[in-house]
């Protein structure tokens, strides 16, 4: 009798390579058995309400509960602090970042937590990371920046 060709590690890697075809046939028959049972659902049964304290529900909500609402009451997105009034007041923040050699950081501002843009030129003394300042907010080329920036001792 003559031995056989192939190795046991060649038998091996076939029998795992079966195992891997089977396992994928099974995950692909599984994703179109779960695709063809929501076929069959109508809009309505597809279809989900927000209740009067925020939850989502099933049920439509009670056209005698509904309140009138002004398109000019519903906020979209919080306005960025430069969209908002600007007060001339002296701020404090913390610097998060400042580069002595290119000559600009920025300030996280302890009100808002916004990064605004500090100059070189706009700085009252020496300042480094992680210092705690306080400053004033003007109107920069490109945004909101801070001036009159003084270190807090």
């Amino acid at each position: 009798m003559g031995r056989s060709q192939e190795t046991f590690n060649k038998k091996e890697n076939v029998k795992k390579k079966l195992q891997k075809q089977k396992e994928k046939e099974q995950r692909r028959e599984e994703r179109r058995q779960a695709a063809s049972s929501n076929k069959g659902k109508s809009l309505d049964d597809m279809m989900a309400y927000v209740d009067e304290n925020g939850n989502i529900t099933t049920t439509p909500p009670d056209p005698k509960k509904l309140k009138p609402i002004s398109p000019d009451e519903i906020i979209i997105s919080t306005p960025k602090l430069e969209d908002s009034e600007e007060d001339n007041g002296v701020r404090t923040g913390r610097v998060a970042y400042f580069n002595d050699s290119k000559g600009y950081g920025f300030i996280s501002d302890a009100q808002s937590g916004e990064r605004i843009f500090v100059h070189i030129n706009d700085l009252a003394g020496p300042i480094a990371e992680e210092d705690r300042v306080e400053f004033t907010l003007s109107k920069g080329p490109k945004g909101l920046q801070a001036t009159s920036v003084k270190k807090l001792s």
